[in-house]
């Protein structure tokens, strides 16, 4: 029976390290290909990165209420209100907790329902949580050939425009992850919403990249949900303004954004350890199924 036992964790050790093996390797062509590709077919890129704060002072003052008075104003659908109504009590206490507390960060990383980058990184080796990841439409190329203020991303790994991209980096390395694109605010509470109440026995994890001001105003929705995630912030050319901000809701958003190349390494790495636990799935699926206990002892030596 100990044999047994021994052969089924090192069979289990020996599929993880292949697969980890898979995404390096994987991951190296895309960086050799995407050199390739600057030199021989270059986009439109920052050459500076501006020196801009993530939110003005003026616009950081009474900013969740302000939040919260932007969010119910152009709510036309009544998608908050409708979902919230499923749940008001908990609903109610869980958006009390969120205002009663400051939001807490790691970088670049806003953290949600986790107390760090580590506890989010071992929530991922669970198979059975769902798993999304979203990218702001402003973090597209200008040249996507998706375009830039939609909800799609029509990811060809022979693109030019795709091979450079780091959103179709994510994509074509992420398993076990539903991807989102993200035009609007309301868009991604909507998708969040849905997500939690139709499958109400699964715990809803997230990977979203935004500007500060977007993860801020997601972040009371999160808590309210109770989904764990990190909210990546972007950089670049930013809305720091509500001005700015609601412009880009309407898609007037003619400035570029970015994630830090140290911040890219870290979402790599948590994309890494997703994909190493479980039955490999692509993008937009997930897997039904019981958690390793085995697989999340080994999931910090990997991060």
């Amino acid at each position: 029976m100990g044999e047994t036992c021994n052969t089924s964790e090192n069979r289990e050790k020996n599929s993880m390290r292949e697969r980890l093996d898979l995404f390096e390797e994987k991951k190296r062509q895309i960086e050799e290909k995407e050199k390739f590709l600057q030199k021989t077919f270059p986009l439109k890129i920052l050459k500076k990165l501006p020196n801009m704060e993530g939110i003005t002072k003026r616009t950081a003052r009474f900013l969740r209420f302000k939040s919260l008075v932007y969010l119910l104003r152009h709510d036309h659908p009544k998608i908050f209100l409708r979902h919230f109504l499923k749940h008001p009590f908990r609903y109610a206490l869980g958006l009390g907790r969120s205002y009663l507390s400051r939001g807490k960060r790691e970088g670049d990383f806003f953290l949600c329902n986790t107390p760090s980058v580590d506890a989010f990184a071992n929530k991922l080796v669970n198979k059975d949580h769902l798993f999304v990841l979203g990218f702001s439409y402003c973090h597209k190329p200008f040249e996507c050939p998706s375009g830039r203020f939609n909800d799609r991303c029509d990811f060809e790994e022979d693109h030019p425009v795709c091979g450079q991209c780091f959103i179709g980096k994510c994509r074509a390395l992420a398993k076990n992850a539903r991807l989102l694109l993200i035009p609007t605010v309301h868009y991604i509470g909507e998708k969040m919403m849905e997500m939690v109440h139709e499958h109400p026995k699964k715990k809803v994890l997230f990977l979203i990249t935004a500007c500060e001001m977007s993860l801020r105003m997601f972040h009371d929705w999160g808590v309210m949900l109770g989904i764990e995630g990190l909210g990546v912030r972007l950089d670049g050319r930013i809305c720091n303004t509500m001005r700015a901000f609601v412009l880009s809701e309407q898609g007037i958003k003619p400035g570029l954004t970015v994630v830090l190349p140290e911040t890219q390494e870290k979402i790599l790495e948590l994309l890494k350890i997703r994909g190493a636990y479980g039955k490999v799935l692509d993008a937009h699926s997930h897997q039904k199924g019981a958690p390793s206990p085995k697989s999340k002892k080994s999931c910090k030596a990997l991060f």
